[in-house]
């Protein structure tokens, strides 16, 4: 899922060394009925690690948000308020897979698949394509009169301890996921702090994946996201707008260019261009977070 992550670093800091002028990173995936298994044989995983429900993500990702709803006292409401919203913004995103709020009861309501997540509150998987141009910044104004100046692209991958998708150990002494450390790089590189970013991007696989990295990313403290839920700072009108575009829960999960996605809406959102959903005021800083198998994850980090 940080595929089009590593896409943008590797065309940035190419641009950045010299070797190009103007580059493009593209990302796209084609998902064919079937094209997920649950044969962890492909991937050179051992059989148990299927057997005891973990290798199919939407497992996984129930077990995790699961817990981390227990350890931080967070209710299974704060997933519905999360999945209503990028619905919502869903609706108003022309590009959205789809486009149909879903009330919260609606969320709840719907069959769970894996405790505590259910249907409305998984993105769906799907095909879809992304591309990005960039050129050196002092160029910049030969193409367009609002230019958007990536300043940051960090991946970062699991360390030992990190418990996370396609990991077949866990360790007595757990590590912080790696959103942690891409997300800490990200900020110090692009000389930024998280209460100057005025529109967020996060990984919504699920739900609960919103919910845990807006903490990881250093948005909140932990169990904090369920009093900013109920207050509506996450909406496009508070705060902290997260996911403004729908996010996967509404565009579906192309794996390849989910990243590149997300840097379309921070464009849109950072120019002003991004019609009924567009932030109010003028924001001049985005950030994007996406995290994947097996354990990378990557933070942007664009300004005007």
């Amino acid at each position: 899922c940080a595929t089009a992550a590593s896409a943008t670093k590797l065309c940035a800091d190419s641009i950045r060394l010299g070797d190009y002028d103007i580059g493009i990173a593209v990302g796209m995936d084609k998902h064919p009925r079937g094209a997920f298994t649950e044969d962890p044989a492909l991937v050179g995983m051992p059989t148990w690690y299927a057997e005891n429900g973990q290798y199919l993500t939407t497992k996984f990702f129930g077990m995790k948000a699961n817990r981390y709803l227990h350890e931080h006292g967070i209710s299974t409401s704060a997933l519905a308020k999360v999945a209503a919203k990028n619905f919502r913004n869903g609706a108003l995103n022309p590009n959205a897979f789809r486009r149909k709020p879903i009330s919260e009861e609606d969320i709840l309501n719907s069959p769970i698949l894996n405790y505590p997540l259910t249907q409305y509150m998984f993105c769906t998987p799907d095909e879809g394509a992304a591309a990005a141009i960039m050129c050196r910044a002092d160029i910049a104004q030969r193409f367009t009169a609002k230019p958007v100046y990536v300043r940051a692209v960090e991946i970062r991958t699991r360390r030992y301890g990190a418990y996370e998708v396609n990991t077949t150990y866990a360790p007595v002494d757990e590590d912080v996921s790696p959103t942690v450390y891409a997300a800490k790089a990200a900020f110090e590189k692009a000389g930024v702090a998280p209460d100057e970013v005025g529109v967020i991007q996060l990984q919504d696989t699920d739900a609960g994946a919103e919910v845990i990295h807006m903490a990881e990313a250093g948005f909140c403290t932990d169990g904090e996201q369920e009093k900013l839920l109920a207050e509506g700072a996450t909406e496009i009108t508070g705060p902290m707008p997260v996911n403004t575009d729908g996010g996967l829960i509404a565009n579906g999960e192309p794996i390849g260019a989910s990243g590149l996605r997300q840097m379309h809406e921070l464009v849109c959102q950072l120019r002003g261009q991004a019609g009924d959903r567009q932030v109010p005021g003028t924001p001049r800083v985005g950030f994007a977070q996406v995290y994947g198998a097996p354990g990378t994850a990557a933070a942007t980090i664009l300004t005007t």
